[in-house]
């Protein structure tokens, strides 16, 4: 089999093989007049907490919503500062920013890219209300670490799990373990619909009675309204789609990990650093991310060779002009400078076959 190029990503052929499924729900819904929440998003909500393994779901419009409405729930605001990682997607910081709190960042762990605890417990303060913790790139973060901090400062814990479906420390699932859990449905997710979608899980009627609130304008009855809330639901028709995906997310998390063993097989002996895998759990692989000491040439050589690749994350969110008024310099954080500089996506998804990424390690090898 001759290989001349490998994409990033590959959400067409996923599409074709779900096509029928999903035009025959969207026919359903529509002969049904069926297009704001309803029947799909009940169900899909239902069967998504199952699978995690908490007690209530609730569907939202989008991951970066699912995180605002948990902080809201957990009345953070004006005057609070969380806890988070500098080295992630920035809605992670914006939905702290969104309603008044200040983000605080602390340090990652080189091997694992996820918050490093013994960083979290030096920048707690008075003012510190919670720790977000994102379970970057798939890899679970180290909740036996993490939640002894918050239980010693009386914290809460909200777990950025975006990209993270089906991620597992120890046992549990991701967005399990604490109070609040938050999810994307971002189309190239581990799990993705067709367009936006977000979730909220938790164990607690209350935060869940709130944030159901929350979602729909702040309203307990029809034009009745409580609080300033958001117009923030999940669509039928994307949750139609999750639920044929959620069918197969075990398979397709496995084939995922096959996909990286593969590339840890085929990288040995090159200059890369492969992703470490969690001490105790499951990395789902939402992305496939290595080190390199010359990073930017690799990313040009691959790029020559028609393979596809992400650069994340070119710069740290500390060091964003947004944030520029928090006054963090060059070398606050120096694990998270090294990664920006060394980190780089490769392609993974269901269906990469191992040609594919020998093609790819012989370009990484090359280097």
């Amino acid at each position: 089999m001759t290989i001349s190029s490998v994409p990033y990503l590959d959400l067409a052929t996923e599409f074709h093989t779900l096509r029928d499924d999903w035009v025959a729900a969207i026919d359903r819904l529509g002969a049904k007049a069926s297009f704001i929440m309803g029947d799909e998003v009940t169900q899909f909500q239902n069967t998504i907490a199952k699978h995690i393994g908490c007690r209530h779901a609730l569907g939202v419009a989008n991951g970066t919503d699912a995180l605002v409405l948990a902080l809201r729930a957990l009345d953070i605001g004006p005057g609070d500062e969380v806890i988070t990682t500098p080295f992630t997607f920035f809605a992670s910081a914006e939905s702290i920013s969104l309603v008044g709190a200040t983000p605080v960042f602390a340090d990652i762990d080189a091997a694992s890219f996820n918050l490093d605890p013994v960083s979290v417990a030096h920048k707690v303060t008075t003012k510190t209300k919670a720790i977000l913790p994102v379970h970057i790139f798939g890899h679970p973060c180290d909740m036996t670490a993490l939640q002894p901090i918050a239980d010693k400062h009386q914290l809460s814990i909200i777990e950025d799990a975006a990209q993270a479906y089906g991620a597992k420390w120890g046992d549990a699932m991701v967005g399990s373990m604490t109070e609040l859990g938050c999810f994307s449905f971002y189309p190239a997710k581990v799990l993705g619909c067709y367009g936006d979608g977000g979730l909220v899980t938790t164990s607690d009627d209350k935060l869940l009675e709130r944030m159901m609130r929350l979602r729909n304008h702040g309203a307990t009855a029809p034009f009745t309204h409580t609080e300033i809330g958001y117009n923030s639901r999940l669509d039928p028709i994307q949750a139609a789609v999750l639920l044929l995906k959620l069918k197969k997310i075990e398979q397709d998390i496995e084939q995922r990990q096959q996909v990286a063993d593969w590339y840890d097989a085929a990288l040995a002996g090159s200059d890369a650093i492969m992703p470490a895998r969690p001490i105790a759990g499951r990395h789902a692989f939402n992305l496939y991310t290595i080190r390199h000491p010359r990073r930017d040439a690799l990313r040009k050589a691959l790029s020559d060779a028609g393979v596809g690749t992400n650069q994340c994350y070119p710069l740290g969110l500390h060091l964003q002009q947004v944030y520029a008024h928090l006054d963090y310099q060059p070398g606050d954080l120096p694990v998270v400078d090294q990664l920006c500089h060394e980190t780089l996506s490769l392609p993974i998804f269901p269906g990469l076959n191992k040609d594919q990424i020998d093609y790819v390690a012989a370009v990484v090898k090359s280097i």
